[in-house]
């Protein structure tokens, strides 16, 4: 079974929130009022969330895909405790 890290999607909270306030900050130096900067940043910020998250969902899946299709392959066999999978002999 594939389980997902809460990690990720913390990690994306936490790159869209300082992508956010960099870019208020940002806009801070504009002749733009305080509602167009907060709505301006809060747009760039959905932006950015959105990308990521698509991103690290599309990287689950295909990861997941590819355990549960090659996972008998890429672990290798217990029987013999610590022999190696191939032999020479």
């Amino acid at each position: 079974m594939c389980t997902a890290s809460p990690v990720l999607f913390v990690s994306v909270t936490v790159i869209t929130g300082v992508i956010g306030f960099l870019t208020w900050l940002a806009l801070g130096l504009s002749d733009w009022g305080h509602w167009a900067r907060v709505g301006t940043a809060a747009a760039i910020a959905l932006a950015v969330a959105a990308t990521l998250w698509h991103y690290v969902i599309s990287c689950m899946r295909r990861h997941c895909r590819h355990q549960d299709g090659f996972g008998h392959i890429a672990t290798p066999s217990r029987a013999g405790h610590g022999a190696p999978p191939f032999s020479a002999t």
